[in-house]
């Protein structure tokens, strides 16, 4: 069963009613999993663009929608190579700030998972 998001603050999300103070995953099981950042910052430097190796870990097979919240200030984005990575497999994706990727996660439908960024 999809897990609801009640809220977000800067950093904070909260998730059938339980605060996490850290950027998490949304799986198709409805598990919630921190994010693995490290993945990203060893390309980057950053946990603000999403590396194919983070891309490759959000993603589950047979999902149809990825939802990215990008942070309270909209500053997270993809990669070129995991845009090309998720759009291979089908994989539509939502990235907008994060409390605009809330409303869309709770109103998605279908198979989705999810990333979000809960700070900048």
């Amino acid at each position: 069963m999809k897990p609801r998001i009640e809220a977000t603050t800067f950093g904070s999300i909260t998730i059938d009613g339980r605060r996490i103070g850290n950027d998490v995953i949304l799986k198709l099981d409805g598990s919630v999993k921190k994010r693995k950042k490290k993945l990203s910052k060893k390309v980057y430097g950053t946990s603000h663009t999403i590396s194919l190796d983070e891309a490759k870990y959000v993603y589950e097979k047979g999902a149809e929608l990825l939802v990215i919240g990008t942070g309270q200030h909209d500053l997270v984005r993809l990669s070129d190579e995991a845009e090309k990575y998720l759009e291979k497999r089908g994989c539509r994706v939502k990235l907008v700030a994060t409390p605009k990727a809330i409303r869309a996660w709770n109103k998605a439908e279908g198979k989705v998972v999810a990333l979000f960024h809960v700070t900048c």
